[in-house]
């Protein structure tokens, strides 16, 4: 599957109005849609107006009442990834604040329970310290203050014990020299701090050894529900069950790769 960010946004409406085009061509209308679908009206019509994104078993049954042929399914079913993928391009995110994003990502700590994180090359805002989120910054040309206030206080999500962190590192993240080597010593102090807190788990992947696996990006998954991957110039968002447990098998995978056996607090070793 390919992700043009140019046409991820118009998705939605597609997927949409093909749903809308297959039910008329059917010959149905949207109450008996709606009575073979197990489903209620209003659902199919907030569906076919873009204003409830449909689950994979929402789609079936639909694609199953109108009789649409294996082509048109398979097609339906790539739009319908791609209208659960969002791009959010770094420029963007500069002209809107990067504050901004910090309360998303606020958001999304606060209503999940259970997080996942493959650190490819840096150390997360949840993980670093002041000085090492203001050089993370560095190249941002707006005023970072807000922005390094705001991740700092989203760190207090560490805290509550009713939620569960997960966090593989490769040794490279945890060693970039993006810090003085004192600064970098208090951030790498930090990291072995963390790994007392009962609800999180943190490890590293050493840059030695046999693995068979090439990582490919940085990502997070928030429970099962969402999933994050970062490049050199924004964040693609995927919500489509089949990304997110792609990502949690990758997850998985990685903690395998661990210093030590299983998570431990393997930091200390470095």
């Amino acid at each position: 599957m390919t992700f043009d960010p140019e046409q991820l946004g118009r998705q939605k409406e597609e997927l949409a109005a093909r749903l809308k085009e297959l039910r008329r061509r059917a010959g149905l209308t949207g109450d008996r849609l709606a009575l073979r679908c197990n489903m209620s009206q209003s659902k199919i019509s907030r569906i076919e107006n873009g204003k409830a994104q449909p689950t994979l078993l929402d789609l079936e049954r639909i694609l199953r009442a109108v009789a649409a042929p294996p082509d048109i399914v398979e097609e339906i079913i790539a739009l319908a990834r791609l209208a659960n993928t969002e791009w959010q391009d770094l420029r963007s995110l500069r002209r809107r604040g990067l504050e901004k994003k910090q309360t998303e990502l606020a958001a999304l700590e606060a209503s999940a329970t259970e997080f996942r994180f493959f650190l490819l090359s840096m150390i997360t805002g949840l993980l670093s310290t002041p000085e090492y989120i203001r050089a993370s910054l560095a190249r941002s040309p707006a005023d970072v203050g807000r922005t390094i206030v705001k991740k700092l206080e989203r760190q207090e999500a560490l805290h509550d014990t009713t939620k569960k962190f997960t966090f593989v590192l490769t040794e490279q993240a945890v060693r970039w020299p993006l810090l003085p080597p004192a600064a970098m010593a208090k951030q790498i102090d930090r990291l072995a701090s963390l790994t007392y807190l009962t609800n999180v788990r943190l490890g590293i992947i050493q840059a030695t050894g046999y693995k068979p696996v090439a990582p490919m990006d940085t990502f997070t998954v928030y429970d099962r529900t969402l999933a994050t991957v970062e490049n050199t110039t924004g964040v693609v968002i995927l919500k489509d069950p089949r990304d997110i447990d792609m990502h949690m098998r990758c997850s998985e995978r990685r903690r395998g790769f661990c210093l030590g056996s299983g998570l431990l607090a393997a930091v200390h070793d470095l």
